[in-house]
C-alpha cells in the first residue's frame, strides 16, 4: 500500500483545492485586496549589548522567523505560492548546506547560517515598535531574517516585548500547543484523525485538571525562593504582553488567518474571540514539550511481554541471557559522550531483582481512553486509539533527537572551544522553535526558544558563553502494578482500598473551512492512581492488576522554569560550573553542552528517582510500600533524587559528541539500541580524527557535522561486513554480484544519500541506495527470526524497531522528518556478522543467529536476500504518498516543513541534522 504522510492539524489546508470552491484565483485576489491592511512601520537604531563572541557566533532556524500569516496571505500562499516576509529565507541556507559545505570556510559559515551576534546594525533595522506603547521596551526586527532583538529598561517590560513578540510571530501555534496539553485540539482545530491522535497521546500521558495546573505553578514558586517569585513576575509579564498582541491584532484585523478557516473569527464582520492566554496556558504546553523531548523511560510492559517469549523459547535462564543481550543496557562497545572511563552507575541491573511483577501470559490489554465516540469519532475504534495513544505516550523511543560537536581550544585553531550544535525538534511550518534575542535587567541571551515559553532563551548563547542539548533519555519513568479490590476501580494502596480517580475530556468538533471532517465526538477517560494513570490491565500470578506509569516530572512541568532562567542570567552563569549548577535545576531529561572562551563543560539533567534496593526499572514492580521510590510523597510526587555529582557531568574534556547516544559508563539509558553501532559512531569518528590532527576550526567542525547529516549508517558501520560475509566466496550468481558490485562502490564514495548536484533531485549511487533500502529489511528478518522464533523475533521489534532510513514513516511526525538512523538493528545486525566471521566482539548476543552460526549458511541467507532486494523497483521500495509519486527515491526521503498552520513550503534534499543549530566560538571573556 502506498505510505501516507502524516497529516496534523492544517495539513488539509496545502492543496488550494481543499479550499470553498468559490476562491478561484480572480476571486482570492478581489477578497486579498480587502484584506489586507498592513501596519505601518518606523526604522530606529538598536545598540548592541556586550558580546565575546568576535563575530563568531552563528545559527540557524528553517523556514523562517514569521509564523504568522493573515488570511490574506495564507489564501495567497494557497493560490500562487507567495510568501509572507520571513517565513521562509532560513529555509534556502539550511538545505543548500548539504551541497555547500564541502568547501565551506570560515568566512563562508555565515553564507549558511545567520549572524548571531547581538544587536542590529543601524543599516539594518527594519522596524522598531513599542509594543501597546510601552516606553520601557523595544522589539527591534532585522531586514534579514527579521528576528525580534527585546531590549528593555524594566524586567516587566523586557518580559511583556517576548511575550508580545512570540504572538506575533508564532500565535497560531501557540494557541494549537495549549489546546493539545489540555487534550482539546479537536475542539479547537477540528476532528481530522490526526489532531485526535495528536490530543490523545498528550493528554494521556498527562491529563491534568485545571486545578493541577495551577497547583504546579504555586509548588514551583514556592519552592524556588526569590528566583520562583522572579520566574511568576515574569511569565504573567510574558503573557500580558501574548494578550495584548492578541487585542492589537483583532483590533487592527490582521490576527493569524486561521483563526477565520477554523471559524473562530468572521472575515466580513470580525465577530468571534481569540481566548486570552493565562498563566496555566504554559504549564500545559510545557506538558506538550516535555513529554516530546525531555521524558526518557516507560515501556517496563513491554519489556516485560518479550522478557516472558524470551523465557518461553529458551527456558528462564537462557531467556533472560538472551534478553539482556538484545537489550544492550550497558554494552561495552557503545559511543559514550563521557570518554575518560569514568563510571555513573544508574538503572543498573540488582543483582537479585526483587517485587518483579510481570503479567501472567495472554493476561496483558490495554486500558481503554475513548469512550462514547460518535460521528467522525467513532471512524477509528475505542480500542485501536487507546492502543495507539498509549503506545506513543510510553514508548521512551522517538522521543526527541539532537546532536552536539564541542572541541577545546586545546585541540583547535584559535585557541578557543568550538561547538556545532543544536536540537532536531522536526520540520514544522511554523516551527515549534522561534528565534529571539533578549536584553534587560538579568536577561543578556540570544538564541532559541519553543514558541509559547519564550520568556526566556532556551537553547542559545549569553554575553560570552553558548549552550545546547540533547535528548538523554535516561529512564525517569516507571511502571507499577496495582492490585485490584472491590471492582476494576479500587486498588491496594499500603493495604488500604482506595478508590481511583476519573479524569474525562469531552470533545466535539464540525466541519469548517480547514478541516472539513464531518461532526463527531468522543470521551477520553484515564484512570489516576497514586503511583500515576493506569495503562494496561493484566493478571500477576492469577491476581488482578492494573498496570500505573509513574514519572519523576510529572506534576513539576513548570519547575524547570528556573534553570532555564539562571542561564539567561549573565550574573549566573560565569564560568562552566554555574552553567552545571543552573542546568542541575532542569528536570527534563537532557544532555547539556556548555562552551565558552577557554572551557568546554558537559552536565546530564533530570530527576533520576532513587529506587528502592533490588528494584530492576526495567520491569513493572509491585506497588507496595517496600519498592517504592526513596522517600516518595504522592500527594506532590517527589522522592529523593540521586544527586548532581552521580549524574554524567564533565569540565574540558578533549571532546564531546552526542547523538542521543550513550553518556557514560554504567549509566543506562531506557531506549533500547545503545550497542556497536550507533548514528553517535558518525559523529564520533569524524571529530576524533579532527583532534588527533589539531586546528580545529568552526568550518571543519561544520563539515565534520553536515558529511555525517548525508551518510547512512548501515552503509558506513554495517555494510562493510555484510559485503565481507559475501565475498568469502566468489559471487557467481550474477544478479547478486552486480548488487554487490553497486554496494561496494557506494561504500568506496562514502555511503553518502546526496544528490548528483545541487538541486538535480537524484542520488548518486541511487541503485545501491535502493537495493539496500529493500535489503536491510529482508536480512534483519532472515537473520535473526528462524533462531529467535517468529514470537520473539516480533516481541524484540516491539521494543525497537528494525530500520529508520530517511524514507520510512517513523518518528513522531511520520514521514519526511529529517532525523534518522537513531533506532534500529544495526548493533544487532553488527555483532551477529562480526561473531560469524570469528572476529572479536565485546558484549556479544547470547547466540550466533546468521546461517546459524555457519559462515556459509549466513553467506546464502545474505546472497539470498540481496537477490530480493535487488530484484525489487524503486516503485516498490519507495511507494509514494500524499506528496511524491511511487519510486521517486529523493522525494521520499525529501524533509517536509509539515504544516501546522495555513503556510506551505517546499521540500528540501534529506540530512540528518538538528533544526535549529549553533556554530560558536568565543574570543574572549568578560
Amino acid at each position: 500500500m502506498p505510505r501516507r504522510t502524516s497529516r496534523t492539524l492544517l495539513d488539509r489546508l496545502t492543496t488550494p483545492g481543499r479550499l470553498s470552491g468559490f476562491l478561484k484565483s480572480a476571486s482570492v485576489c478581489v477578497l486579498v485586496a480587502g484584506l489586507l491592511s498592513p501596519l505601518a512601520q518606523t526604522t530606529a537604531t538598536a545598540a548592541a549589548s556586550n558580546d565575546y563572541c568576535g563575530g563568531q557566533c552563528s545559527d540557524i532556524l528553517p523556514p523562517g522567523e514569521n509564523g504568522n500569516a493573515t488570511l490574506a496571505q495564507i489564501l495567497l500562499n494557497q493560490s500562487f505560492g507567495t510568501q509572507p516576509d520571513h517565513a521562509e529565507d532560513q529555509l534556502g541556507p539550511y538545505a543548500n548546506l548539504a551541497k555547500g559545505y564541502p568547501t565551506l570556510t570560515n568566512s563562508t559559515i555565515n553564507t549558511f547560517f545567520n549572524d548571531a551576534s547581538f544587536g542590529v546594525a543601524s543599516d539594518q533595522v527594519a522596524s522598531t515598535l513599542n509594543p501597546a506603547g510601552r516606553s520601557d521596551v523595544t522589539i527591534v526586527r532585522d531586514k534579514k531574517t527579521g528576528v525580534p532583538h527585546i531590549t528593555g529598561t524594566t524586567r516587566y517590560g523586557t518580559e511583556f516585548g517576548a511575550g508580545y513578540a512570540a504572538a506575533q510571530d508564532r500565535l497560531w501555534l501557540m494557541d494549537v500547543f495549549r489546546h493539545v496539553g489540555r487534550g482539546q485540539l479537536t475542539a479547537f482545530a477540528g476532528g481530522d484523525p490526526a489532531n485526535q491522535g495528536l490530543e490523545q497521546q498528550f493528554w494521556r500521558n498527562a491529563p491534568y485538571t485545571e486545578a493541577e495546573l495551577q497547583a504546579q505553578i504555586d509548588n514551583a514558586v514556592a519552592n524556588a525562593g526569590t528566583r520562583g517569585q522572579t520566574a511568576l513576575a515574569d511569565a504573567n509579564a510574558y503573557i500580558a504582553g501574548i494578550n495584548a498582541y492578541i487585542d492589537a491584532s483583532d483590533s487592527a484585523r490582521n490576527f493569524p488567518g486561521e483563526y477565520v478557516l477554523t471559524g473562530h473569527k468572521d472575515s466580513v464582520t470580525n465577530a468571534g474571540t481569540i481566548d486570552h492566554f493565562k498563566i496555566t496556558d504554559l504549564v500545559a504546553l510545557a506538558s506538550v514539550i516535555g513529554a516530546l523531548f525531555g521524558s526518557g523511560g516507560g515501556g517496563e510492559v513491554n519489556n516485560a511481554l518479550s522478557l516472558l517469549a524470551a523465557q518461553q523459547r529458551y527456558g528462564v535462564t537462557k531467556g533472560t541471557e538472551v534478553w539482556e543481550s538484545f537489550r544492550e543496557r550497558n554494552d561495552p562497545e557503545a559511543v559514550l559522550t563521557v570518554h575518560n572511563g569514568e563510571r555513573f552507575p544508574y538503572a543498573t541491573k540488582p543483582a537479585t531483582p526483587q517485587g518483579e511483577a510481570l503479567p501472567d501470559a495472554g493476561s496483558v490489554t490495554t486500558e481503554p481512553l475513548v469512550y462514547d465516540p460518535t460521528g467522525t469519532g467513532a471512524d477509528q475504534s475505542a480500542s485501536e486509539a487507546s492502543a495507539t495513544a498509549t503506545a506513543n505516550a510510553l514508548s521512551s523511543a522517538r522521543r526527541g533527537m539532537s546532536n552536539a560537536l564541542v572541541v577545546s581550544g586545546k585541540y583547535t585553531a584559535g585557541g578557543h572551544p568550538v561547538a556545532v550544535f543544536g536540537p532536531q525538534t522536526g520540520y514544522f511550518a511554523p516551527q515549534l522553535l522561534m528565534l529571539q534575542e533578549i536584553q534587560g535587567p538579568g536577561i543578556s541571551a540570544r538564541g532559541a526558544s519553543f514558541a509559547g515559553l519564550s520568556m526566556y532563551v532556551e537553547l542559545g548563547r549569553g554575553q560570552d558563553y553558548a549552550w545546547s542539548a540533547t535528548t538523554s533519555g535516561q529512564d525517569i519513568i516507571d511502571s507499577y502494578a496495582v492490585e485490584l479490590c472491590q471492582d476494576d476501580y479500587h486498588y491496594l494502596y499500603h493495604g488500604t482500598c482506595t478508590a481511583m480517580e476519573k479524569i474525562e475530556q469531552k470533545n466535539s468538533w464540525a466541519p469548517t473551512t480547514a478541516d472539513g471532517t464531518a461532526a463527531g465526538s468522543y470521551t477520553m477517560r484515564v484512570w489516576k492512581t497514586k503511583y500515576g494513570p493506569v495503562e494496561y490491565r493484566a493478571t500477576v500470578g492469577g491476581k488482578k492488576v492494573a498496570y500505573t506509569t509513574l514519572r519523576s516530572s510529572y506534576m513539576h512541568e513548570a519547575d524547570s522554569i528556573i534553570g532555564f532562567q539562571m542561564l539567561n542570567d549573565p550574573d549566573y552563569v560565569k564560568s562552566p560550573q554555574t552553567f552545571q549548577s543552573a542546568v542541575q535545576h532542569i528536570n527534563y531529561t537532557f544532555n547539556w553542552f556548555y562552551a565558552d572562551s577557554a572551557h568546554t563543560a558537559y552536565y546530564n539533567s533530570g530527576d533520576n528517582p532513587v529506587r528502592a534496593s533490588g528494584v530492576d526499572a526495567e520491569f513493572p514492580v509491585w506497588a507496595q510500600a517496600a519498592y517504592d521510590w526513596r522517600n516518595w510523597n504522592p500527594t506532590t510526587n517527589t522522592a529523593d533524587y540521586t544527586a548532581a555529582s552521580a549524574h554524567p557531568n564533565s569540565i574540558d574534556q578533549d571532546y564531546y559528541i552526542s547523538w542521543n547516544n550513550k553518556q557514560a559508563l554504567d549509566y543506562s539509558t531506557a531506549s533500547w539500541g545503545d550497542g556497536s553501532v550507533h548514528r553517535g559512531n558518525l559523529l564520533e569518528d569524524r571529530v576524533k580524527k579532527l583532534v588527533a590532527a589539531g586546528g580545529v576550526t568552526r568550518a571543519s567542525l561544520v563539515k565534520a557535522m553536515a558529511d555525517a547529516s548525508l551518510t547512512d549508517l548501515r552503509a558506513e558501520d554495517v555494510l562493510p561486513d555484510l559485503l565481507k560475509v559475501v565475498n568469502s566466496s566468489t559471487v557467481t550468481d550474477s544478479t547478486a554480484a552486480a548488487a554487490v558490485s553497486k554496494l561496494q562502490a557506494w561504500v568506496t564514495a562514502g555511503g553518502k544519500r546526496t544528490e548528483t548536484s545541487a538541486g538535480s533531485k537524484t542520488y548518486a549511487d541511487a541503485d545501491a541506495i535502493r537495493i539496500l533500502d529493500a535489503w536491510w529489511p529482508l536480512l534483519v528478518q532472515a537473520e535473526f527470526s528462524p533462531g529467535l522464533g517468529s514470537d520473539l523475533y516480533t516481541a524484540f521489534t516491539r521494543n525497537l524497531a528494525i530500520d529508520e532510513s530517511p524514507s520510512a514513516a517513523h518518528g513522531p511526525t511520520g514521514a519526511h522528518a529529517g532525523s534518522s538512523f537513531q533506532f534500529g538493528w544495526w548493533s544487532y545486525v553488527d555483532k551477529d556478522i562480526r561473531a560469524v566471521l570469528g572476529e572479536t566482539v565485546q558484549g556479544p548476543l547470547a547466540n550466533k543467529y546468521c546461517g546459524g552460526g555457519s559462515l556459509s549458511a549466513c553467506r546464502d541467507t545474505l546472497i539470498s536476500t540481496l537477490k530480493t532486494a535487488s530484484g525489487k523497483t524503486a516503485a516498490q521500495v519507495y511507494p509514494g504518498d500524499d506528496l511524491c509519486s511511487a519510486g521517486d527515491q529523493w522525494c521520499a526521503d525529501s524533509i517536509v516543513q509539515r504544516t501546522l498552520g495555513g503556510i506551505k513550503h517546499y521540500n528540501i534534499s534529506w540530512q540528518n541534522r538538528p533544526t535549529f543549530q549553533q556554530v560558536v566560538e568565543f574570543t574572549s571573556h568578560r
